[in-house]
């Protein structure tokens, strides 16, 4: 399998309370200029929306240094809604250190949510300036720590997972290291294995089942980078380096959707990448599993919520259609005058976790940031400003056409009436 192309809250600054500093303020910042305003006023507008961007970022930064834990909490919260819509890597360099500190300090000293927006943040700030090992490996240190705090909260650990998962993708290179933290992930997400007389752990909670979730999501996107001759030596070696496939079908019968989904398409995944290198590869489970995906793709149990079943339907269909047939889901995410497409479960997944942090935002950093396009083989940036102009044109033809059809029909109408005239007379 090749490696990557080499699958929040709203809140306000401090403690203002003038709707100017609230986020919902900031959609405004997000729409395009007008096609028919002037160049020089669309260039007005851009510098403008970087100057208040930059001033809320700035004051945000402050506020993270603040006394009050829910001053901080907000702040942190601010940042990562303004990096998840804006690529501004020149601005957020100058600032690295600043932002490393209050990253260190809020996972470090913080509580819950604090914790859990300091996790977030740190992906989002290694993406801004392209997948700096260096601060990935920083970042890295006590992101792992509090992980495995079973005193944090289980969102804040959950947020962690998913900042871990994401930095080592980002800048994994050492196989042994990558294996040692899927290791420590699987530590995780096994308190939802079934117990030794195959039944379901029932003391798994709701927030819990979030943690092994995201534990389980952040081991495959490491999967993603791991060579298959390697990992199917692993899986099939009957060695505990890696999870045993069973165990893993075993958590598509946890009482929890999001322990549920993640293991669906975590054994999709690992089954793609150990057909790329042994076509017959866990054969052997293969009539098992498609029971049990089979079962979940048209489940129909009342107990369940009705947005819950169509959920799960939906993504236990695509992975039937992938054991049974061998058809990959395939999705094409457009942008500007630009698409990519999800073929495969391993570019699903990886897309799909940095959606889990970009958020909304995702869209725009597809098209500006180098990095995120690096990793999905993008290639350099379009020209925005001649597709700019290319859209005017476009709506300019568009415009002359009907004008002339409008023309036409008025000729036209108006010969009618005078017909109608002449009879009436």
């Amino acid at each position: 399998m090749p490696r990557r192309n080499k699958k929040g809250g709203k809140g306000r600054l401090g403690d203002s309370n003038s709707e100017d500093e609230s986020y919902n303020d900031n959609v405004s910042v997000y729409s395009y200029a007008s096609d028919n305003a002037p160049s020089s006023v669309n260039d007005c507008d851009e510098l403008s929306s970087n100057e208040r961007y930059e001033e809320r970022f700035i004051q945000a930064l402050e506020n993270a240094t603040e006394k009050s834990a829910q001053t901080r909490t907000l702040a942190l919260q601010s940042i990562c809604e303004i990096l998840m819509h804006r690529y501004m890597p020149d601005f957020v360099d100058d600032r690295k250190v600043t932002l490393i500190d209050c990253i260190e300090k809020s996972i470090r000293r913080g509580k819950g949510a604090e914790q859990a927006w300091g996790a977030r943040l740190a992906p989002l700030l290694v993406l801004q300036l392209g997948g700096d090992e260096t601060i990935s490996k920083t970042l890295n240190q006590f992101l792992l720590t509090t992980v495995q705090d079973k005193s944090v909260t289980f969102d804040a650990r959950a947020k962690c997972c998913t900042a871990l998962g994401l930095l080592n993708f980002f800048g994994g290179e050492d196989i042994g290291d990558l294996l040692t933290l899927m290791q420590c992930f699987e530590s995780i997400f096994s308190g939802s294995y079934l117990k030794a007389d195959d039944k379901v752990p029932i003391s798994v909670s709701t927030e819990a089942s979030t943690l092994h979730a995201e534990a389980l999501s952040a081991w495959g996107l490491l999967l993603t980078l791991i060579p298959p001759g390697d990992f199917v030596a692993w899986m099939t070696s009957g060695q505990p380096v890696l999870p045993s496939f069973k165990k893993i079908m075993g958590l598509l019968q946890s009482p929890h959707l999001d322990v549920r989904m993640a293991a669906g398409e975590t054994l999709a995944l690992i089954l793609e990448c150990g057909r790329s290198h042994d076509e017959e590869f866990l054969e052997d489970y293969l009539i098992d599993l498609i029971d049990m995906v089979k079962q979940l793709a048209t489940d129909s149990h009342k107990y369940r919520a009705k947005r819950d079943r169509k959920a799960q339907r939906a993504t236990f269909r695509d992975v039937l259609r992938y054991l049974e047939d061998d058809i990959l889901p395939e999705i094409t995410i457009r942008f500007g005058s630009e698409s990519l497409v999800l073929d495969s479960w391993a570019i699903h997944h990886q897309y799909s976790a940095l959606c889990v942090v970009m958020g909304p935002g995702m869209t725009n950093q597809l098209q500006e940031n180098d990095f995120i396009r690096d990793i999905f083989g993008l290639g350099s940036k379009v020209n925005t400003m001649n597709g700019s102009a290319k859209a005017k044109a476009s709506k300019l033809e568009r415009h002359l056409l009907n004008a002339a059809a409008f023309k036409a029909r008025t000729i036209s109408r108006g010969k009618n009436r005078d017909k109608r005239s002449a009879v009436l007379t």
